[in-house]
Formats: structure tokens, sequence, C-alpha cells
């Protein structure tokens, strides 16, 4: 490989940390963080003149600071922010699925500072954590007892290494899912300790498959709720009280994997989802969902059931492994409570945009079209959002957004994901696709701004007419 003569002007590292357009990184950054940056980018500029990529007037520095600002986007790009919300997803995975309550957002800012998290103020002694979330689901759901983990998959593998370690759990073929991230459940049992016993065909199972599977090897019968998917046609599956009235022992619990949360806490919302409070009512002897999702609240495993069973489960030395924090905690004791005074459809704001009529996200859609001022095509549109986030995996809403016609869809929303505020469009054809059932009120300013932002920055407007 040729040496270039340009080499020579590389220059120092000090040399570039102290410049004036690396001076602002400098406050958010210790300089040990911003050296390995520099010498990262004197490395790849070293390589680009070694190869003559970079051109023989090129400026060398210049470029060295082009690169350890374009790293620190880069890395700022994965520091978790705030991130309106404009996709029409309600739940979206990749955004942090269920928004909280502000109730929540604020009970989580007094418990980040010192909080008595396993203290009784009362008796000043030393409680059991999250306690009092586990009072407030009691009246919720009629269960005997709960528990708490850091998200329903540790749920699920808490439940069966606890209960079915080195035996055999019965579940429907046809229940053997997949969801996002890899979480196949066949793995799961594997990891576990629990051995698999499927019963019945992929799309048809009976009460008789399970109990004639059962045997002296048998830990467990198992329910999973199909989660992102959903079968029909010609297809049959026990329900959860069906399980639970099948031949059986008391010392075989059935388990009931419902995931995705619905409380069922308020008769004006009916979804085409199995409830928590019917799980519980049918007799099941453990209930595991997600806090987020449906429930509204932040990201952790609930686990309900008889006293029996919670108690073993509590003993297990994977529960402090397993446990929530306190800001957590205080989060799901505020949703809980939305729940418990009958305030879900006005509060929590996952239901809130499940239940928000259409004539009211067009006159939202309608005022951002007016305050963008633009020689692109902006059009007021109907659209389609989706529940999303392992819950109803068929169901539409019928909603409005606002179109806006480019010929750089893709610049366009780029811009808006890397502005100040962050905000996650669609792009359809020739167009971004604003859907305005997930964005709240107070954020149409913002968006405006956004956007009038966006348009100066890709040549001007004339490129989006």
């Amino acid at each position: 490989m040729n040496q270039s003569p340009r080499l020579r002007e590389l220059p120092a590292v000090n040399s570039v940390l102290t410049s004036l357009p690396i001076e602002p990184l400098r406050k958010q950054y210790p300089d040990t963080t911003l050296v390995g940056w520099i010498r990262q980018s004197l490395e790849k500029v070293r390589r680009s003149l070694q190869s003559e990529k970079l051109g023989a007037t090129g400026d060398i520095k210049g470029e060295v600071i082009r690169q350890v600002l374009q790293h620190q986007h880069e890395i700022a790009g994965n520091s978790v922010k705030q991130v309106i919300n404009a996709t029409g997803i309600i739940l979206h995975t990749n955004l942090g699925r269920a928004p909280l309550a502000e109730a929540a957002i604020q009970r989580v800012t007094q418990v980040a500072r010192t909080s008595n998290v396993e203290l009784n103020l009362h008796t000043g002694k030393r409680n059991h954590r999250g306690d009092y979330c586990v009072e407030l689901l009691r009246q919720l759901t009629g269960c005997e007892d709960a528990l708490l983990v850091n998200n329903c998959a540790a749920a699920t593998m808490m439940v069966l290494q606890v209960i079915a370690c080195q035996r055999e759990v019965i579940i429907a073929r046809g229940q053997l899912i997949e969801i996002g991230g890899g979480y196949r459940l066949p793995d799961v049992f594997t990891a576990s300790g629990a051995i698999l016993h499927e019963v019945g065909t992929t799309n048809r199972t009976y009460v008789h498959d399970y109990e004639h599977a059962v045997s002296a090897e048998t830990a467990a019968v198992m329910r999973v709720h199909h989660s992102n998917f959903k079968q029909t046609g010609f297809v049959t599956e026990p329900t959860i009280r069906e399980l639970v009235e099948m031949k059986r022992s008391d010392d075989l619990p059935v388990i009931d994997d419902l995931g995705s949360g619905w409380l069922d806490s308020t008769d004006e919302l009916q979804l085409d989802e199995p409830s928590v409070k019917a799980s519980v009512a049918s007799g099941a002897d453990l209930t595991l969902f997600s806090g987020d999702k449906l429930l509204g609240g932040p990201q952790c495993g609930i686990i309900l059931g008889s006293g029996r069973w919670i108690k073993l489960l509590r003993q297990s030395p994977l529960m402090r492994a397993m446990r929530l924090d306190k800001l957590t905690l205080g989060a799901l004791e505020a949703t809980l409570e939305i729940h418990l005074n009958g305030d879900a459809l006005s509060d929590i704001p996952t239901l809130r945009m499940i239940n928000e009529s259409t004539e009211s996200i067009r006159s939202r859609s309608e005022k951002l079209a007016s305050l963008i001022k633009s020689n692109a095509e902006i059009r007021v549109i109907q659209c389609l959002s989706q529940i999303g986030g392992g819950a109803l995996p068929c169901q539409q809403l019928p909603s409005y957004g606002i179109s806006i016609a480019t010929a750089k869809p893709n610049v366009l929303a780029d811009h808006l994901r890397r502005g100040a505020t962050s905000i996650q469009s669609r792009v359809s054809a020739d167009s971004v696709i604003l859907d305005l059932r997930t964005v709240d009120a107070s954020q149409i300013d913002i968006i405006a701004d956004n956007l009038r932002q966006s348009f100066a920055l890709i040549s001007g407007d004339s490129d989006h007419a």
C-alpha cells in the first residue's frame, strides 16, 4: 500500500480535542471518552489517505472532526429519550410500548429519590417489596395473592423453573409461540429445565388431549395466549375454565399465560382479548401477564394465583434476581390505582388512544395541517392504526392523520426522527404519513415546528412540491 505524503498532516489528538467544534462535547463526555473517539477517527482518516479515498486537497483535520461528530451522533441515537409516536401503532415495541399515565410519571419522579420501598411507614418495620401493589391487584381481580417480576417472560421462566423443573408441562401444539426478539416458547422450556409435552394438532386441541397426556411426570397444564397472531377457520382450543374443570389432582396446577394484560376494568371498552379477571374467576391456579401493553403501566411481569403456589414462587432464589426496582413499583402502583378508581379510559394513555373517536383525531389532524406553511402537498387523510405490542393482532382502528407528498420521503422521515424532539412517522410510496391517533394534542406544535425546520434543511420547500 502506498504511503501518502499527507499522512504527516494528521493532527495531534490534543489538537482535535481542543478544537472549537469539539468543545461542546467536552461538557457532555469525559476527555477519556473523546480521546478514544478521536483515535478511532484518526485511524479511519489514515486508512482513507492510504487508499487515496481522501482527495489531495481535502481538509484532513476537518475530516477527523467530522468523523468524531458523526460517531457522537450515532451514540446519541442509542440513548433513551422522548419520541413522539406518529406511526399509529399504539403499543410500539421499539418505542417502549405503553406510555405511562401522568400520575404514574409523577409517582416515578417522587420515588426516584429516597423512598420506603421496603419499609412500612406506619409500623416502622420492614415489609415485602410490592405489598401495596399486591393489595391493589387483590381488589382489582379477586386473586388470593400476587407476585411481581421484571417482565412477563421472566414470569413464565420463573413459574416453569420453580414448579416444573425436570417434569412435564402439557401445552397445546398450536400455542408454541414465537414473539418479537426471537422469544420462542420451546426455548424457554429448555432454559427453565421444564419438559415440554405437546398435545393436539396445530389447529385443533381438545380437553381429552390434555387428560390423556397426564401422568406421574406431569407438573402442570399450561395455556398460552397467541399474542401476535390469530388462528381462524377449522380451529378448536379449550377455554381456561375447561382446563380448570378437567380431571386432575389438586397438585396439578393450571397456568394461564395471557401476555397482554387486558384487565377488563372498564365496561365501556370491550376488546376481543382474554382478560385477567376472567382467568382468575375461572379458577386458574396461576395467571401471568404484562404490566405494560393493555394494562398501560410500566414493563413488568405480574403473576396472580392461589396463596399456595404464589408462596412457593416467592421462596425461590430467583425472586431476588427478578424483583422490581422502586421506579417500576411506583409506576405500577399509580397505574393500578387508576384502574381501581374507574378512570382507566381517561387517564391510561393506551386505553384512551384505543377508545378515541375518529372525529377527535380528525380535528387534531386538521389543526396540525393548518399550522404547516409549505409548498409541499399536505393533506388530511383517513388511515388505519394498529394496537400492536402483542395484543389484538388482527384489529385495526380507523384513524386520521396527515400525508406530506415529497420527492424525498425517506430524507424527510430521517430529519423528523433525528430532530431535537424525535418524531417517528411512516413512509408510504412518495409520502410521509403522520397518524394522529398516537399523537397527543400537546405535541401538535412541536411536530409543526420540526416539520418547518426539516423542510428548510432539505434544500427548501421547492423540493417538496
